[in-house]
């Protein structure tokens, strides 16, 4: 099973250009170390402040762009993680090894990746397979670019 762990958002990390602590740094590494060794890490990145980014709204064929900075600092995404583990519950045990990624209070969303196979009530076999192998491309072709 895939999981995203989210790492939200806090008004620290919103704020533009403010770095994490060095020591923070040094432990998400070593944490980062132990979820490579453990072979579930399939990616992880932090992002920057919503002030550096932007929102689409569609309303049928309508686009609108919103810049950010985004209100609700509760609702905003500040890192990630993609993993591949047994279950949800695993996930959630390896969450409460990972050091508080925040200087106060922090919060971690942990949510199941969709599996192609999981759309077999709405797609064909071929469809499914067509999609899996696309997906197996996909980093063979961001290297390219």
């Amino acid at each position: 099973m895939r999981f995203m762990v989210i790492v939200k958002a806090t008004a620290e990390s919103e704020k533009g250009g403010a770095l994490p602590d060095p020591q923070l740094l040094a432990d998400m590494g070593k944490y980062n170390e132990e979820l490579i060794n453990a072979g579930i890490l399939l990616a992880l990145d932090g992002l920057h402040p919503s002030s550096k980014g932007a929102r689409v709204k569609f309303s049928g064929k309508s686009r609108t762009v919103v810049d950010g900075p985004f209100a609700e600092t509760k609702e905003l995404i500040a890192g990630f993680w993609l993993w591949r583990v047994k279950s949800l519950e695993e996930a959630i045990e390896w969450v409460k090894r990972c050091p508080n990624p925040h200087a106060g209070d922090s919060e971690i969303e942990i949510r199941q990746i969709f599996e192609m196979e999981e759309f077999a009530p709405i797609l064909s076999e071929e469809q499914i397979q067509h999609k899996v192998q696309r997906r197996a491309q996909l980093p063979n072709q961001t290297a390219k670019k």
